[in-house]
């Protein structure tokens, strides 16, 4: 019976070895197929689900901005002594998101072409040089102008014509 003990614990000992090897292949495997079908289920949910079952609510269309002409300005641009006058003429246009701003910007349109006059006056020609110099003017009009109208705020000063001589 000794000898049938031994052989018993030899053979499970024998069948013990292999066993984990039996087990981690099982789990390797286990791990394969979720990442498989997960990297499956994840590209389908982001590349082929279309949204057909779902309603949206439509955002109604935004509405277009409307425009407020400013009167053309026309004034010397500052030089150094015995240097010949250059001069800027602007068409300038208002940019408001709301067409009930328009009536409530124009009563102060004699103030908003003060402030663009007397901003206008102090520049050198250096300061309306290539797209930059352009770019820094219409900001600097926009924040003047917002400054003129407030409460009421506009959405950008726009050019219509920009002319140094």
């Amino acid at each position: 019976m000794a000898d049938n003990e031994q052989a018993d614990g030899a053979a499970e000992g024998t069948e013990a070895a292999p066993a984990p090897k039996g087990k981690f292949k099982l789990v390797v495997a286990a791990v394969g197929v979720l990442v498989i079908l997960g990297g499956g289920a994840a590209t389908w949910f982001l590349f082929f689900r279309h949204g057909g079952d779902e309603v949206h609510a439509e955002a109604p269309p935004p509405k277009p901005p409307s425009f407020v002409d400013v009167p053309e300005l026309m004034v010397n641009l500052v030089g150094s002594p015995g240097e010949r006058v250059q001069y800027l003429k602007v068409k300038l246009v208002l940019e408001v998101k709301d067409e009930k701003l328009i009536e409530a910007i124009k009563p102060s349109m004699p103030r908003v072409t003060d402030i663009f006059q007397s901003y206008l006056r102090e520049l050198r020609p250096s300061d309306l040089n290539g797209s930059a110099g352009l770019f820094r003017l219409k900001e600097e009009l926009t924040k003047r102008v917002n400054v003129a109208v407030a409460p009421n705020q506009i959405g950008a000063v726009l050019f219509k014509e920009v002319v140094v001589q």
